[in-house]
């Protein structure tokens, strides 16, 4: 009998199947949680309180943002009842100055994690959410130098799983911290154990817990491109990919084509230059299709994070790299809806609202744009220009600048948007998909370099300043605003 003989896809698959699976190389080491009383809050000469915040109205929804870019990883909240502000912005209840960084905090259950750096060291903070006063401080020592920007602070954001804390460190350290103590409960060092290289920016992607798994963008050279890990003993469950090495992005999980999907936006410092998106079964790391997406510039960062779009996945780069937007097909693999050249997003990533996306096209420095695309076509349906004249008082001088967004961040919360702009300001957007408009806009600090996304949780508004201002003196802080619009 003569075998039938296998396309070239089938080939490759059973070629994938029949691959021996990557091994650890170095199980860790596990430390039993401790036993004792969980320490108590402490004031420290970092926090400055400004305000009592207002109540938490009984009929308010609200929800905890354990991870980068929220519990779903889309910059969507369920958050309800948020008040709008006027030119002051909305009362500051308190700010911790803190050393530099971009990482946003994570909260869960009434503790907020972040991380900073303070000379030769990585400080992760946990925080009492709603007054700022300190539960512990857990540090590690660093010699990471930048290359290309005067901030040597970590840029992977902490991901709180129930008891447990994972934090990515800038030079490719994976911590498991207690909750409640912040003592390590396992530690790896990807780059001694996996030779993971550093990439331009440091170790950036932020780890991700879900279905019982830690998902992290390892980039491998040779493989594996992404691993999952068992959360409480931090052993290498699988691995997959062998092509393209870590990124800026971070995992996002959600469903497409009826399952449930790891999507990697992958690929950095590599000659010659390579990366895209892989979509994985979470569960087995099995590879449903890859789709080469990255810069031909070689000094280049893939930063935002893939969009789900309802049965769609949007993925978006700079440096000339554009912007796609990929659908399943019901035989496998995927097909292109489109492509385009005119949009390619650094770091901030869209949000996907009512079957339409939106995103900020601008660049740190440059006057940004808000932009609401079809994800099915990518037709723009707006294009809204958020560039303003900004008069101010500075040392005795009245100045006049072009205030702008830039390179900012968007959040979706209370059927509005709520954007903060590179330079330090907040504005209330309603997203009319025609003619969305600006509802209000305040200038919050005057730092450059804002690129830390907000964080609203049980009403409360949470942004990082990560430069001292240009037009003042406050140095890099940690700043919790109220949004509660009162009982």
């Amino acid at each position: 009998m003569i075998a039938p003989m296998l396309s070239f896809p089938a080939l490759l698959l059973l070629a994938l199947q029949e691959r021996e699976p990557f091994r650890d190389p170095r199980p860790p080491e596990v430390h039993p949680a401790p036993t004792a009383p969980a320490p108590a809050p402490a004031a420290t000469g970092d926090l400055t309180a400004r305000a009592v915040p207002k109540a938490l109205d009984a009929d308010a929804t609200s929800e905890d943002w354990p991870t980068f870019r929220g519990p779903r990883r889309d910059g969507v909240t369920a958050e309800t009842h948020l008040a709008s502000f006027g030119p002051e912005g909305p009362p500051l209840l308190w700010e911790l100055a803190c050393g530099p960084g971009f990482s946003s905090p994570a909260i869960a259950a009434g503790k907020l994690v972040f991380t900073h750096r303070q000379g030769d060291e990585i400080h992760v903070d946990c925080l009492e959410a709603e007054g700022g006063r300190r539960l512990w401080r857990f540090s590690y020592p660093t010699e990471y130098e930048d290359r290309y920007i005067d901030n040597d602070g970590p840029r992977s954001t902490p991901t709180i799983d129930g008891e447990r804390v994972f934090v990515h460190g800038l030079e490719n350290d994976l911590f498991c911290l207690d909750l409640a103590h912040g003592s390590v409960l396992w530690r790896r060092d990807l780059a001694q154990e996996f030779g993971v290289p550093l990439d331009f920016f440091g170790a950036v992607a932020s780890p991700l817990v879900h279905g019982g798994l830690l998902y992290l963008n390892l980039g491998v050279p040779g493989g594996p491109c992404v691993a999952a890990f068992e959360p409480a003993t931090g052993k290498l469950v699988w691995g997959a990919g062998t092509e393209w090495g870590p990124s800026c992005s971070s995992p996002v999980i959600g469903e497409l084509g009826g399952r449930e999907r790891l999507f990697v936006l992958a690929g950095g410092e590599s000659k010659p230059p390579t990366g895209g998106l892989l979509v994985l079964d979470p569960k087995t790391g099995a590879l449903d299709f890859t789709y080469p997406f990255r810069s031909k510039i070689v000094e280049s960062v893939t930063g935002a994070s893939p969009v789900l779009a309802g049965e769609r996945v949007f993925v978006s780069a700079s440096y000339g790299t554009g912007s796609a937007c990929l659908a399943p097909r019901a035989e496998g693999g995927y097909r292109e809806l489109w492509t385009s050249r005119s949009l390619g997003l650094q770091f901030s990533s869209p949000v996907f609202v009512d079957g339409k996306l939106w995103a900020i096209d601008g660049k740190s420095g440059r006057a940004g744009e808000l932009l609401c695309l079809d994800p099915e076509s990518g037709a723009e349906l707006s294009r809204t220009d958020l560039s303003w004249p900004e008069r101010f008082e500075h040392d005795g001088k009245t100045k006049e600048i072009t205030g702008t967004v830039g390179e900012g961040s968007l959040l979706s919360a209370d059927e509005r948007l709520l954007c903060l702009g590179d330079g330090g300001h907040l504005l209330w957007i309603d997203p009319k998909p025609a003619a969305p408009t600006v509802l209000a806009r305040a200038w919050l600090f005057r730092a450059n370099e804002s690129w830390t996304p907000p964080v609203v949780v049980r009403g409360l508004l949470y942004l990082r300043q990560t430069q001292k201002e240009r037009f003042g003196s406050a140095p890099p802080r940690l700043l919790c605003y109220d949004l509660r619009a009162g009982a």
